[in-house]
């Protein structure tokens, strides 16, 4: 598959990030633990320059646990300051205020010797479509302060969002980049929905899905579609075993494979096929590319 999606409103929310980065003292980034390589906008690094940096794994109780702690070691061990988080549960609420609090130390401190007192923390919230970073917004805000949709593009324009007496966050839109060099990559957010599931073949992409969960997590696609998800079934044959066991079916019995693939590719967004993370941390990884960098 050739995976490509950059629309229009994705240019003017690049130009707005930059026209506004002037105002931001602190970069958070939202990636999802599942894929942490993949769901990282390369052009978040020259759109952030030198400002604060922190790394939310948001989704993280859908990604392999051993997996989450591999790369938070991995981004502690070159300086960037980066925590697990689920938005949906808002688990982890207090671990991340005190890693908020951490990261804007510095920041404050200089702030207090220059005679500043009481001034906020300007962030600016980023990342790519539906990585849930409008739902994070209101669990630091405790309030629906941002809309929140579970498709990508819901957030169209920017918006400034008061937490508490020292922070400001700048809610901003989902934005991809204009190529994926590695189709890889682009599978990959397919996978998690941030690409209009309009524009891909569905089916297509569940057979690369099930190739993918054939090597990470074997037992994953029999423990939840039943033993006759076979080794031997080829990836467009466990597609249609599942349309067959969730009695997936056009007129006259036909398996309904795009019916079979919205099913499946559900299960995965939602966790019901078990917690599973795609990508290793960067030493064992596929993908050749390295996180951000930070203060």
């Amino acid at each position: 598959m050739n995976i490509q999606w950059y629309p229009g409103h994705m240019t003017k929310a690049v130009r707005m990030m930059e026209e506004n980065m002037k105002l931001i003292d602190l970069v958070i980034e939202l990636i999802d633990a599942r894929i942490p390589v993949s769901s990282r906008n390369p052009d978040i690094d020259r759109l952030a320059g030198n400002k604060m940096r922190l790394v939310i794994l948001n989704k993280s109780d859908l990604a392999d646990e051993k997996e989450n702690k591999k790369w938070i070691r991995y981004f502690e061990e070159r300086k960037i300051a980066a925590i697990c988080y689920n938005s949906k549960s808002r688990d982890g609420i207090g671990a991340l205020n005190r890693k908020l609090e951490e990261v804007c130390k510095e920041k404050k401190e200089r702030d207090r010797k220059r005679g500043i007192i009481n001034r906020s923390v300007k962030a600016m919230i980023v990342g790519i479509p539906n990585v849930g970073k409008s739902t994070f917004i209101n669990n630091l805000a405790k309030r629906n302060a941002a809309v929140v949709g579970n498709k990508p593009g819901v957030t169209k324009g920017k918006q400034w969002i008061r937490i508490g007496k020292e922070l400001d966050l700048l809610d901003t839109p989902g934005i991809l980049w204009p190529k994926f060099e590695d189709n890889f990559i682009g599978m990959h957010i397919g996978y998690i929905g941030s690409i209009n599931d309009e524009i891909i073949s569905l089916e297509e992409l569940s057979t690369e899905l099930i190739k993918e969960l054939r090597n990470v997590s074997p037992d994953a696609l029999k423990n939840r579609y039943g033993e006759t998800i076979s080794e031997d079934l080829s990836a467009p044959e466990v597609l249609e075993a599942i349309a067959v066991a969730r009695k997936c079916y056009k007129k006259g019995e036909v398996p309904d494979l795009k019916k079979a693939a919205d099913l499946f590719l559900d299960d995965f967004r939602s966790g019901k096929l078990g917690r599973i993370t795609l990508e290793d941390a960067p030493e064992n990884s596929k993908v050749n590319s390295e996180p951000v960098s930070g203060n």
